[in-house]
């Protein structure tokens, strides 16, 4: 069963792999140059899957807190600790790419825009959902506390996606397939489904790493996954 397991987590992670491949191809020269900013436009194929991978890091990180101080659940604790962590890495990297494409068509590489503003502010919460973590010894106390952060913190996305419905600012409002070239649209989908298997796979990694700490700072047998009490 570990056997079968590992295999299609590797395989998860290969197959993200060769749509990377895949996706970077179609973006760079099979999708069309945009209208107005040329070619630069197609650092977006990397772009925006990146941001949505935060996005959907972060959702997961909720519901494994929530989950957590329902149940005590050392197996939602690892999980808010594998997506917090995975979802914080695919936001620098999105934020990065974004700086990059903002130079070019902005002029700066950072500007006090609404979504990038909203977005630093998240990768900063999930920042200190991580750093909290490292800091408290106490399993329960770091799960129960962090967990509260890991809520806190996604107050955020709402504002995050919304942010550029609700500001006029720099940053352009999000595209649908009917506003876009089809290829343009399918070359997206690839590179969003191509980051959302290699997410999976580092988040499944992440758990696991996450599950083995748990266990390992507790002395728990292998069979039991659960707090031995409550937290609070």
């Amino acid at each position: 069963m570990d056997d079968k397991w590992r295999n299609l987590r590797l395989g998860l992670g290969a197959l993200g792999l060769i749509l990377v491949v895949v996706g970077a191809w179609m973006g760079l020269f099979w999708a069309p140059a945009d209208r107005e900013m040329g070619d630069v436009y197609r650092i977006i194929y990397t772009h925006v899957p990146a941001m949505w991978m935060t996005l959907i890091g972060g959702f997961i990180n909720f519901v494994a807190c929530v989950a957590y101080l329902i149940r005590a659940s050392w197996k939602a604790d690892s999980l808010a600790e594998a997506s917090a962590e995975v979802g914080l890495m695919f936001g620098v990297y999105g934020l990065v790419l974004g700086m990059l494409w903002g130079k070019p068509t902005w002029g700066v590489y950072w500007d006090w825009d609404p979504r990038l503003t909203s977005m630093a502010v998240l990768l900063v919460a999930y920042m200190g959902y991580m750093t909290l973590r490292r800091f408290i010894e106490d399993p329960e106390k770091r799960a129960v506390w962090s967990a509260v952060v890991g809520i806190i913190a996604f107050m955020d996305i709402p504002i995050v996606w919304f942010s550029v419905r609700w500001w006029r600012s720099l940053h352009q409002e999000q595209s649908t397939p009917q506003t876009v070239h089809p290829d343009m649209t399918l070359a997206l989908r690839v590179n969003a489904f191509a980051l959302l298997f290699v997410f999976l796979a580092f988040l499944w990694s992440r758990y696991r790493i996450a599950m083995a700490n748990r266990k390992e700072e507790l002395a728990l047998p292998e069979a039991l996954g659960e707090p031995t009490a409550a937290a609070g």
